[in-house]
């Protein structure tokens, strides 16, 4: 087990009010396999991982251990159509510059 993984595995479900079993639902596993996730009796995939990051709106790296950063700024682009989406990612990307 990765060292660390299961504490923050925890501690981002804890903090989102989340059951382990509302975790497996969403990621399509039984409570138990979350459970021994946070234990650290088991690793889990990198397909897993990535779900569990996108789940708790954190960085796959942040669980791993290695971004100790759990600042994940995450933008609603829903509203806006497909103009308006290439307008922002375009100023987006010119900040880069």
């Amino acid at each position: 087990m990765i060292n660390g993984l299961g504490q923050r595995l925890q501690e981002q479900r804890i903090l989102r009010n989340l059951s382990q079993k509302q975790v497996a639902s969403s990621i399509g596993v039984s409570a138990s396999v979350i459970s021994n996730y946070e234990s650290g009796e088991r690793t889990p995939s990198v397909e897993i991982l990535i779900s569990l990051a996108h789940l708790y709106h954190c960085s796959a790296d942040y669980l791993l251990g290695i971004d100790k950063s759990n600042t994940v700024k995450l933008l609603d682009v829903s509203m806006l159509n497909d103009k308006q989406y290439q307008l922002l990612q375009s100023f987006l990307l010119s900040l880069q510059e």
